[in-house]
């Protein structure tokens, strides 16, 4: 038995449930709090929220803007009992009035599993991108 495949399926759903605006079910890949860093495409620090909190971040850009899709792949699963770390490629795809930004680069997950798997730390660390970062903050507005 494939004792990885629930830890991947766990980012993967987290990545559909989104570009589908499957808020609910994307709520429940998440511990009760997760520690967010995107500090290497928008700097700041790192920050620790809750689904709910993260959700609420997410849903206005990604409502707003015509499509999304995210690929992930070429995941590495270190598993240690009921904790593991994985990390895995992306592609970003946001398209908004006719214009597309693109972001490519890696995710380091952080699970621990209770009653599943559940991701309690990520860090994106961007390493391309073509077209305007600023696209989703433009759609909202």
């Amino acid at each position: 038995m494939d004792t990885t495949r629930p830890i991947i399926d766990t980012t993967t759903h987290l990545f559909r449930h989104a570009d589908r605006h499957e808020w609910d079910q994307l709520a429940g890949v998440f511990a009760e709090e997760v520690d967010l860093d995107y500090t290497s495409l928008a700097g700041g620090a790192p920050a620790r929220l809750t689904p709910d909190e993260i959700i609420a971040a997410w849903r206005p850009g990604f409502e707003a803007i015509d499509a999304h899709q995210h690929l992930v792949a070429n995941h590495l699963v270190d598993q240690r009992g009921d904790a593991a770390t994985v990390t895995a490629t992306f592609i970003a795809t946001h398209q908004w009035a006719g214009e597309t930004w693109t972001l490519g680069g890696d995710y380091t997950f952080e699970l621990a599993h209770t009653d599943a798997w559940r991701i309690t730390a990520m860090t994106m660390t961007a390493i391309w991108q073509t077209g305007d970062p600023t696209l989703l903050a433009r759609a909202t507005t």
